[in-house]
């Protein structure tokens, strides 16, 4: 599918790698609506970035706001061909020690019903609208791309939370790829790994230094471009689907 010309919903849009796939479908001509909490930044970029892109502020916990999202893209550019979830909470916690006593179970439903049920939430609203979408000359009517994690496969002391959901994204790519097959949807995931966002800019430098030699190679943080160009050849590549691609330099995270 190419991008020029179809509309892609981004969540999570607003700063980060999801940002970066606003700024790089924009300049490849794609109708972008950001689907974020953050309304000043989401405000802000889609003024920035002119007519093509709108902001919806969107809480995806909230089934109410994500129908009203999506109802607004269609709204504004007519149809959705392409969705990108990036929107993720983060957490930091053992399943249990000697200090803190065991997890908070809220946070743990909270990190699920965020990163897994809210992003499961967008995809089958969105997906319900891509079904009336005329098919292209592939029979092709959407693109899916979740985000995953290096986590989802090496999560690290403290990341059960995390880990556990962006493990289930990953597991859901395929049955979501055979489930939309029929009508010419396809579903991938980007699991990345250590990337320059603003969860990593908080970070000391000798802190974000120490993170960037883990990687094999190139021994350095990922850049947000980076997840958006692989964003863009997904949606562009009609052979990709069911598939789950590390984006990671090689990473394999140690325990801690």
């Amino acid at each position: 599918m190419n991008l020029a010309q179809r509309t892609a919903v981004i969540t999570g849009g607003a700063s980060g790698l999801g940002e970066a796939t606003v700024q790089r479908f924009v300049r490849h001509g794609a109708n972008v609506v950001i689907l974020d909490l953050n309304r000043p930044r989401g405000e802000a970029l889609a003024a920035s970035l002119g007519s093509q892109v709108a902001f919806q502020a969107t809480d995806i916990t909230r089934p109410e706001e994500v129908q009203l999202g999506i109802d607004y893209a269609c709204q504004q550019f007519g149809s959705i061909h392409v969705l990108v979830n990036c929107a993720a909470l983060p957490a930091a916690m053992k399943t249990t020690d000697t200090t803190r006593g065991p997890h908070h179970l809220d946070l743990f439903r909270r990190v699920i019903d965020v990163n897994l049920v809210g992003t499961f939430d967008v995809i089958r609203t969105a997906t319900t609208r891509m079904l009336a979408n005329e098919p292209d000359g592939e029979g092709e009517r959407g693109v899916i791309i979740n985000t995953a994690s290096a986590a989802a496969f090496d999560g690290q002391v403290g990341q059960v939370a995390y880990a556990a959901s962006k493990a289930a994204i990953a597991g859901m790519t395929l049955p979501m790829a055979r489930d939309l097959a029929e009508y010419g949807i396809r579903v991938c995931t980007i699991a990345p790994g250590l990337f320059d966002t603003p969860m990593l800019g908080t970070l000391p430098e000798k802190v974000r230094q120490s993170l960037a030699r883990m990687v094999p190679f190139p021994m350095r943080l990922g850049k947000p471009d980076e997840y958006a160009r692989l964003a863009q050849h997904v949606v562009e590549n009609p052979m990709l689907n069911g598939e789950v691609i590390r984006l990671d330099g090689a990473l394999r995270m140690p325990p801690r």
